[in-house]
Formats: structure tokens, C-alpha cells, sequence
């Protein structure tokens, strides 16, 4: 058994025991027995195995049993479905001493390295997820097999941690520098991709693949053929591959435009371990995965990494302030008003999700066959891409339908509009569809800076009418915002909570309040930098202000996404009832007059550089200001309009706003949201007075 230090302090953990017994190889053509270990932590699929400290101490005595059995080969595998999640990240936040991590680190190795060092052959049986320390208990088996079904992946770096219990040192060895950077990095980086069964077999991760129906039964067979030769597994020696330096530079320009130039620690650390696996022994390996480890667990980053990851997770599965589930009305068809880009994405998301009848309708009959045939064009994509099934695809297509008649939303349950950004253009809306639907049908309205009450003015039913604000592009962003009018009754709100998770989104309830809380934030935020670019500051000066905190894209290059037109039209709205902390801006105003899209262009050799008829659209101003002076403006703008939208109670919490920064607008997840950022800089208490969340939150205690 090991002696590490298990440290001092850490939380009771969910164990995941492991268990040990022989299988008879006799009827697969190998007359000697394997010990198996089964891990199971004894919950429900919903709980995934993960390794804390006890976990891992039960491992290790299962291994050291199943080797005093002496068998011809241990296999370790996982309960029914799921193999291993990795280490379990609760006990991070009690850490308080570097050594203590430093111990987790060497127990984890200590452990998983008994399969890799064993005399006797091993074999990983991942026979569900694994991920993290998951998918390095298998990698320090000999062999490994997986479940067809299986998702594996190595997220840490998209925590800000590393490969830490022998991932980076045994992957880049396993399957070369380049695929090892594609993991490691390139999918961490990518929102946390993880690899479907096919790419870690074609990548070399896994030896072979079986369906999930008879996997332990195949990969039983599988180990026979290995342990009497009759399969053979090569290795390539990577060691002189003349990949490596070009594999590490792909990393590092990836991570470089994740975090808009940023030097971020843990994607280096990572690539620093990835290089040094070319002739790094084993134990070198481990124990420089150990220091990193160890100094990125004593981080700021790591903690707010963990606490953004933290609240995500919890915000899917609980909407504060929800009403009761029970009182959401069935919604058997769907009303998409409008046929434009937004709202075909809005009918085709339903669609998918749904599966009822959706309608769409719009001014006439040439803008309806458009959106029908983009919808239908996307669900034709998705057969061509294998994620839709051809008799799937058919009958999606068959439930959207399109008129320029309204009255096909007549016995419609739940109808979204998504119409111009015109607030007399809605009121007339909702007033003749109030005359075609039922009075429980529910009225949802996707805009995203204008007054909801203001569209009821003058209904019979103001309290069927909710705020369901999307954000672009409507399959991948993951936030809906859902804005409560005063009138707005549970029913209503629970309907449109039940539909959103039916969607997939993770939900916040606001104030029916100008913005909501994503375009609030960020219209000022913007606002600041355009003010300054206004007042005289250089372009590049300006947007380029907030790259050292990690954004993955600056304020102009967001503008580009957006469109001037759109945020110009918002700045206006907020503006009109916000006050004058909301300017409209002369140069912005100018882009739009002009039709100039786009701040910048790509140039002949095809990088982006400045638009020179933006330029020649900017304000000249003769007061400029530092990047330093721009940067502490904008953060000090988002304090006080934070703390402003939490007096008013536009949502119930800090770590709401955080929520909605964090999915709506790409806030990094390393800085842990906008909150905890603005805390630790110290901006909070500076500008309102104290800190939005406790000390300790988001960062060390």
C-alpha cells in the first residue's frame, strides 16, 4: 500500500470501492484465469466513479489482491455504462497547502502506475465515459479496449489543470506529439471536446472497439487472443519523431487564440509536460506532472475555473426561482413568427427538440418558402453528418410548415416571435394573435433589449406573456434569458421553463428589465470602449485593452458577430431608459449610416487587419486614454451596473449575472465569471463598497 499524505481536512468523498474476481478464460481459447476489478461507487448511472482519496486507496489494495492471485492477466473495469470521471474535484476547495496537492498527485500515480509496472499483463476494459483520471487508469494499462458508446477525453486544461495522473506523460508516448496536443489541448480548448469511441480508436488511444451489449464478453475474448498470441498490439517508439516541435507550436497558437494573446498557465504547463515526454523517463514524467499539479491546484485561476465549471453544472439542472414544474401547461405545437436567419434557427432548434408541429409564418409567401427551405436544408445536413437518422430526418421535415396566414397558429400552445426590433411592431403582434389563440397558448417574445410589459400594454391576458431570449447562434450558445413581467403568472413561466429545458438551455429568470442581464453588461461594457476610442484613444489602444485578462476575442471583433446595427439599436434602447451612462456613439453611428459592417477585414496575406473605411469613420476626439485607463473604465462601468441590476432585483443573485457572462457573452471560464474577477482585482469594493461574492469564493481563501 501506499504512504502518501492524504490531507488534512478534505471532504467526506461518494468512494468508489473496487472489487476483484477471476474470470475463466477457458471458454474464449485461453486456458489460465484474468483478475478483474470491477470500480463502482454504488450510485446510480447519474453519478459517475471518481477517485478521491479513499477511492484510490481501495483501488490499490484491489490491485495488490489481484495480483497476490496470480493470474495470467488483471483487467480493470468500470459499473454498467461508465468506467471513471477522474479525480473527484470537491476536495480541491479544502486544499490549502501546496504539499497537500503535491501528496494527491503522488498517490494518484502511485496507484494507476501498479497496472503500468505490473509483471503481469493489464488490460483497461472502459466500458462507458472516462475522462480525466478516468481515461489515465486506462491509459496505464497495457491494453484497452472500449464501448462503442463510450465519450473519452482529457478536460483538464479546460479546468486549468493538466493531465496530472500520468496522462501527459503516457499519451504523447502511446500516440505521438501531434494527437497527444489534439487531446490534450486542441480539445480542451474546443468547449472540452471529448473523443467518440471511433476517434480514440483511429488516434491509437484504444485497441479495439466493442458494442456495449456484449463488450465485456468481446474485450474477455480480446485479452485471450492477446495473452496467447494470437493478436498481436504494435507500439511505434515516438521518441524520434520530428513532430514534436511543430505539434507544441500548434498548441500554443491554439491557446493564444482561445485566450486573445493571454498567457494562460495551465495550456502551457501542459505543453510544457507534452515536450518533455519525448525523453523524459516514466518517473521524471509523473513527478513533473506532480509539481504542475501542485502549483496550478494553488492557483486563482483554478479556482474560478472550478467554480464557473461548479455553477454551470448546477444551473442545468436547477432554474432559480422556477415555479413548480408541475403547473407548465402541455405544449403540443409550436408558432415561429417571423422567417428570417433567427427565427428559422428558433423553428429548427423546436423542431429537433420537440418533435411537435412547428408553423412558421411571415409577411409573404417568398419569405416563408426561404426559411422552410433553410430549416429543411439543415435537417438534411445533419442525415449527411450521421447525426440524424434518414426516417428521423423525413418526419422532422414533415412537422414544419409554413403560411403567411397567422391563423395557422390557431390551436398553437406555445408561439415565439422573432420579428424587427420594433416595439409598436410587437404590441400590434400580440394584439391580433390574442384573437386567433386560446387564452393559456403562451406569448413569448425573443428580444433582446426591449420592454415586455410595454408589449402586453392593452392584452386581455398580459400574464401569458414571457421574455424567451436566445442568443446567436441559437443551437450553440447555451443561455435563455427568461424575463417575468409583473403580470407574468406561474403557469406561463413554468411553461416556458419546461420548453427551455426540453431545448437543452441552461436558464436564468430575470426582471423584465431593459438588457436583461447579458446586454445590459455588455452594451456598457462596449460603451466604454467606444467612448474612449471617441474621446481620441487609438483603435488598437482601445481594443485591445482587455486581452491581457484572457478574452477570446476583442470588443470590436465581438462587434463584427453582433453587428453594428444591432448593438447601435440597443445602445439606443438602454440609452432611452437606462440614462446617459448609456452614449450613443458618433463613430458607431456613422458605421451604420454607411453600411460598414465590420471593424476589420482580412488582408491580402489573409489575417485581419483594421477596415480603413471604419477608420476613416472614427470620432476624432483629443483626449485619449492608456490601455490601463481604458481597461480599469470598463471594468469599473461593469461593477457599478452589476451591483445596479442587483439592487433592482433583476436577478436574485451574483452568481446569476456570472452565469449569464459566462454562457452568453464567452466571459473566460479562468476568470471564474465577471464577479469574482471584478473581486479579486479588487474593482468591487473600490467601486460599490464590498465584495459581490464572500472571500474565498472563486479564488483562495
Amino acid at each position: 500500500m501506499t504512504d502518501s499524505k492524504v490531507p488534512a481536512g478534505a471532504p467526506d468523498e461518494v468512494v468508489t470501492h473496487a472489487f476483484v474476481r477471476d474470470i475463466d478464460l477457458t471458454p474464449f481459447g485461453f486456458k489460465e484465469t484474468l483478475a478483474l476489478i470491477t470500480i463502482d461507487n454504488g450510485e446510480d448511472f447519474n453519478r459517475p466513479n471518481t477517485f478521491g482519496v479513499q477511492g484510490l486507496l481501495a483501488l490499490d489494495g484491489a490491485i495488490l489482491e489481484a495480483i497476490s492471485r496470480n493470474p495470467a492477466a488483471i483487467a480493470i473495469t468500470g459499473k454498467p455504462f461508465i468506467f471513471a470521471a477522474g479525480a473527484d474535484l470537491r476536495g480541491l476547495s479544502s486544499i490549502s497547502e501546496r504539499s497537500q496537492s503535491l501528496s494527491i498527485g503522488k498517490l494518484g500515480h502511485d496507484v494507476f502506475r501498479r497496472l503500468g509496472e505490473c509483471e503481469i499483463p493489464t488490460f483497461g476494459f472502459i466500458n462507458g465515459l472516462a475522462l480525466g483520471g478516468g481515461l489515465e487508469l486506462g491509459l496505464h494499462c497495457h491494453y484497452r479496449t472500449l464501448a462503442s458508446t463510450a465519450l473519452t477525453g482529457l478536460p483538464e486544461v479546460f479546468l486549468g489543470l493538466v493531465p496530472g495522473w500520468g496522462g501527459a506523460t503516457l499519451l504523447p508516448k502511446l500516440i505521438g506529439p501531434e494527437h497527444a496536443v489534439q487531446v490534450i489541448i486542441l480539445n480542451a480548448l474546443n468547449n472540452n471536446t471529448m473523443m467518440k469511441a471511433t476517434d480514440a480508436l483511429a488516434l491509437g488511444v484504444v485497441d479495439a472497439v466493442y458494442e456495449p451489449a456484449d463488450f465485456l464478453e468481446r474485450s474477455a475474448a480480446f485479452a485471450a487472443d492477446v495473452l496467447s498470441g494470437k493478436t498481436k498490439i504494435a507500439r511505434k517508439d515516438f521518441t524520434a519523431d520530428t513532430g514534436w516541435d511543430k505539434a507544441i507550436s500548434t498548441g500554443q497558437a491554439a491557446s493564444l487564440k482561445k485566450y486573445g494573446g493571454a498567457q494562460i498557465e495551465a495550456p502551457e504547463r501542459a505543453l510544457r509536460l507534452i515536450a518533455g515526454a519525448r525523453t523524459a523517463s516514466r518517473s521524471e514524467g509523473f513527478d513533473a506532472e506532480d509539481q504542475a499539479l501542485a502549483d496550478l491546484t494553488m492557483s486563482d485561476a483554478l479556482r474560478a475555473s472550478l467554480y464557473a465549471f461548479n455553477l454551470i453544472q448546477k444551473k442545468r439542472k436547477k432554474v432559480e426561482g422556477a415555479p413548480k414544474a408541475t403547473l407548465a401547461r402541455k405544449v403540443a405545437k409550436v408558432g415561429v413568427v417571423g422567417a428570417g436567419l433567427m427565427a428559422s434557427q428558433l423553428a429548427l432548434l423546436m423542431v429537433r427538440n420537440l418533435k411537435c408541429p412547428v408553423v412558421m409564418t411571415d409577411l409573404d409567401q417568398a419569405r416563408v418558402d426561404k426559411g422552410l427551405a433553410w430549416v429543411h436544408g439543415e435537417i438534411r445536413k445533419l442525415v449527411e453528418k450521421k447525426r440524424l437518422s434518414g426516417e428521423l430526418a423525413e418526419r422532422l421535415i414533415s412537422l414544419v410548415t409554413g403560411s403567411v396566414d397567422q391563423g395557422a397558429f390557431a390551436d398553437a400552445d406555445f408561439i415565439v416571435e422573432a420579428i424587427f426590433e420594433e416595439l409598436s411592431l410587437k404590441q400590434e403582434l400580440f394584439k391580433k394573435l390574442e384573437g386567433i389563440v386560446s387564452p393559456e397558448c403562451v406569448l413569448a417574445t425573443n428580444t433582446s433589449s426591449l420592454s415586455v410589459a410595454a408589449m402586453t400594454e392593452g392584452l386581455e391576458h398580459p400574464e401569458r406573456v414571457i421574455g424567451f431570449h436566445f442568443f446567436n447562434p441559437v443551437a450553440v450558445m447555451p443561455l435563455l434569458e427568461i424575463a417575468r413581467t409583473d403580470k407574468t403568472d406561474d403557469a406561463t413561466t413554468a411553461t416556458a421553463v419546461n420548453v427551455g429545458k426540453e431545448l437543452k438551455k441552461t436558464m436564468v429568470i430575470t426582471k423584465d428589465s431593459p438588457g436583461f442581464v447579458v446586454n445590459r453588461l455588455l452594451t456598457r461594457f462596449m460603451g466604454e470602449i467606444t467612448d474612449a476610442i471617441d474621446e481620441g484613444t487609438p483603435v488598437d489602444v482601445a481594443d485591445n485593452s482587455m486581452r491581457s485578462i484572457g478574452f477570446p476575442m476583442t470588443p470590436f471583433e465581438l462587434l463584427g458577430l453582433v453587428g453594428p446595427g444591432v448593438a447601435l439599436h440597443v445602445a439606443k434602447t438602454l440609452h432611452k431608459t437606462l440614462g446617459p451612462r448609456y452614449r450613443i456613439s458618433p463613430t458607431m453611428t456613422r458605421m451604420v449610416k454607411e453600411g460598414v459592417k465590420n471593424f476589420y477585414i482580412k488582408g491580402d496575406d489573409g489575417k485581419y487587419i483594421p477596415n480603413p473605411e471604419a477608420l476613416a469613420l472614427v470620432e476624432k476626439g483629443d483626449h485619449p486614454s492608456t490601455g490601463e485607463q481604458v481597461r480599469m473604465r470598463a471594468l469599473n462601468a461593469l461593477a457599478e451596473e452589476a451591483r445596479m441590476m442587483l439592487d433592482e432585483g433583476v436577478v436574485s443573485s451574483p452568481a446569476e449575472i456570472d452565469l449569464c457572462m459566462l454562457l452568453g457573452a464567452g466571459w473566460p471560464l479562468t476568470l471564474g465569471g465577471i464577479l469574482p474577477y471584478l473581486d479579486r482585482v479588487g474593482v468591487s469594493e473600490s467601486v460599490c463598497g464590498s465584495r459581490f461574492h464572500a472571500p474565498g469564493v472563486a479564488s483562495l481563501p
